[in-house]
């Protein structure tokens, strides 16, 4: 059956799990209202003082639909994120082996949410090594007639996933944090994220 997903920013390592099932279609909802304090713009890391939201300032102009929601220009978000990620991982295993194609998300220029989400995920497809397909919906259906992930990943919510604990750079001064950006597991992980990734059950 397909799989209707929320188009996320960096998302969540439990969000890879479903996005990429080997049989699932999967359709990204693009027609939805954008409901706040989500993962659809904000990520969240690892940081010297524990767990650190990464979130994308919105132009307030009046629309609601994700479709047409704009990112605010009058703040470097971009390069305050990109130094926020340099602090977090530097010392992590991986960080230097991905940092030039991580770095290419934060240069991506477009003042759509939805254009800077998709064009992470390409990014982060390719340090997957996975080319998964999907499309976007056409229209909002209250009730869609596919399985629907819209409302399974909580930003404010302990995670519905169960993962096994691999090293965090901080994980020895505030222990293990799970379910943090996909851009975690890459950098602790690196080429085993998607094994890991695989290994990912609902609790």
């Amino acid at each position: 059956m397909p799989i209707l997903l929320p188009i996320f920013y960096l998302p969540p390592i439990s969000w890879f799990s479903v996005f990429l099932q080997e049989d699932a279609g999967i359709i990204f909802e693009q027609y939805e209202h954008f409901p706040k304090q989500t993962y659809r713009n904000r990520a969240n890391i690892y940081g010297a003082n524990g767990k650190l939201s990464l979130i994308i300032p919105m132009n307030h102009n009046g629309t609601r639909l994700l479709k047409e929601i704009q990112t605010s220009t009058r703040e470097k978000w971009q390069q305050l994120h990109w130094k926020s990620i340099k602090t977090a991982y530097q010392t992590s295993p991986y960080f230097d082996y991905y940092e030039d194609q991580l770095e290419e998300i934060f240069k991506f220029r477009s003042t759509s949410l939805i254009e800077f989400n998709l064009n992470a995920l390409k990014v982060i497809q390719k340090i997957l090594k996975t080319e998964k397909a999907y499309s976007l919906n056409s229209e909002f259906f209250k009730e869609p007639l596919v399985l629907s992930y819209r409302d399974q990943f909580s930003a404010k919510s302990e995670t519905a996933y169960h993962m096994e604990d691999y090293y965090q750079s901080f994980s020895d001064k505030y222990g293990f944090l799970e379910d943090l950006s996909i851009i975690d597991l890459i950098c602790n992980k690196g080429p085993e994220s998607m094994t890991y990734i695989r290994t990912i059950q609902q609790k």
